[in-house]
Order: C-alpha cells, then structure tokens, then sequence
C-alpha cells in the first residue's frame, strides 16, 4: 500500500461546489493528486497543515473562506487563468502538448468552456449542465444522489430505450440524418414508443449521462469552429474514471471534424494550476 504523503514544498487547491482538489508537489518535485468534499473545508485545512508546504495557491469559489481560515500568505488566482496553466503542466508531463491553441473544456457541477492560445487563457463560453445535472436528474429518477452509481448503472445501459433517434420518428430515406441520431432526449417517456425497458434505472443513467455529453459536445463543437480551434481539451471531475460520458463526447467531437483529447488527471487542471502560479519552479 502507498504511504499517505507527509510533506510537501508547494501545493495548489481548487475549490469547488462538490470537491476540493489537491495538487501537491513533494521535495523531489513530483505532483501528487488529492479530494476532499468541499464542505469539508477543515478537514482541508488539516490537510494542508500536516504537509506544510513553503507556498500556497488557491482558486475556485470557496478560495477566499479557505484563505480566512489559513490565515497565511496564499496566492490566490481566478479559476479561468488556474484552468490554462493546469492543463498547460499537465499536457506537457504527458508528452501531449501539441496545439499551442486549444479549447478546454471545464466539466465540473456545471461547464466552462476556455480558449488556451498560447500563455494566454480566455472564457468563450459554458453551459448549466455538468456532473450537478446529472446528480439532480438521477436523485429525480433513480432515487440516488450517488455520482459513482449513477456513473455505474450508465455504463451498462442503452440510452436508446429512452430517447427518441431519428429512425423512430421518419422511415428510412425520408430525410438527410443518421437513423441513431438523438430527436429528442427522454423523447420515449411518455410517447407511444415507451416499453418497461425505458424505465430500467440503467437505461436512464445513460440518458442523463447522454444528455449531458451530446449537449456539452455540440456546444463546444460549435464554439470550436468560432475561435478556428481543431483541438478540443476536456477535463474535471465529472469526466474521472466515466467512460460513458467520455465516449459520447469522443463520438460527438470526433463528428464534428474536431479531435478530442482527454487531459491526465483532468480534474486536478485548476488545482496544478494554482500550484503552478504560486510556485512557478515547482
């Protein structure tokens, strides 16, 4: 078993609504990733206390209360500007570099969508819907309010006995559109087309996981063709160890005439890039 790490020189946090993620560089300068619920925020604190480290940076919305509680020198930074030099490290450390103008996609409780061009980083855009729709839609449908099921249940579900595609609506030829084309998300439920399979909780997961990645997709496939950038970068929370939600954005990208790349350690982005500003030589 790995020995929890008991000291660190440098170490970034990104607080978000749900987690609050730790990016800890160790004396050799090695990068290590943590988690801690948000709303956990001393347990945070012990955290940082234990490890001791020589600077401090800090982002994400409950950035200032944490500050107030360290009550020492941190460096804080807006989480747009954290996001662009987290994925830069992390891209770089995975030989992944490429493009120096990407579009990075933030897929947390909701989405931000940013434009990486060059050291510069700008919002071009976002949506309401991330990990905290799919938790909202499953406590209303599934009962549970547990990510890590819900995120179970859609890997082996078939989100086509819930949502109307286009074969369900026109025959075959009748118009210039992929047959498994999405009509209408939960388009079955309540339609003549509804059998008790599209009430299977498995089935739903994969809707609501399908929902959210077709939609955030086109969005950032739309926003990817505004700015003229080929790659598209995601990254967050809601993305870690979720295949589903990261074929169907694989699948809508890839459509698009765009190239998906998933960052490593994609949801510590805004924490490494809290360390980074606050430690550049870490």
């Amino acid at each position: 078993m790995t020995q929890p790490l008991t000291h660190a020189s440098a170490l970034g946090v990104d607080l978000g609504a749900t987690l609050s993620k730790l990016a800890i560089c160790d004396a050799e300068g090695e990068l290590h990733f943590e988690s801690i619920p948000t709303d956990d925020l001393e347990r945070v604190e012990e955290r940082i206390e234990a490890l001791g480290p020589r600077n401090i940076g800090l982002t994400g919305g409950g950035a200032s209360r944490l500050a107030e509680r360290l009550g020492s020198a941190c460096t804080r930074t807006d989480e747009f500007t954290a996001w662009g030099a987290g994925a830069r490290r992390l891209l770089e450390a995975d030989a992944l570099a490429g493009d120096t103008r990407n579009l990075l996609v933030s897929l947390g409780t909701g989405t931000s969508i940013l434009l990486m061009d060059g050291e510069n980083t700008m919002r071009v855009g976002g949506t309401a819907l991330g990990g905290g729709t799919v938790i909202g839609l499953a406590g209303a449908l599934l009962g549970t309010n547990e990510f890590n099921e819900v995120r179970r249940l859609a890997q082996n579900g078939d989100r086509a006995q819930v949502d109307l595609v286009v074969k369900d609506i026109y025959r075959p030829g009748e118009i210039p559109l992929d047959d498994e084309l999405t009509a209408a998300s939960f388009g079955k439920l309540g339609h003549p087309s509804m059998t008790p399979e599209s009430k299977r909780p498995e089935n739903l997961a994969a809707a609501i996981m399908g929902l959210v990645g077709e939609n955030v997709g086109l969005i950032c496939a739309g926003l990817s063709y505004a700015t003229q950038v080929q790659r598209v970068v995601y990254a967050g929370s809601t993305l870690h160890d979720n295949g589903y939600l990261r074929s169907v954005l694989h699948s809508i990208t890839s459509n698009a005439g765009r190239t998906p790349v998933f960052l490593p350690h994609g949801e510590y982005g805004g924490a490494t890039g809290a360390l980074v500003l606050a430690s550049p030589t870490a």
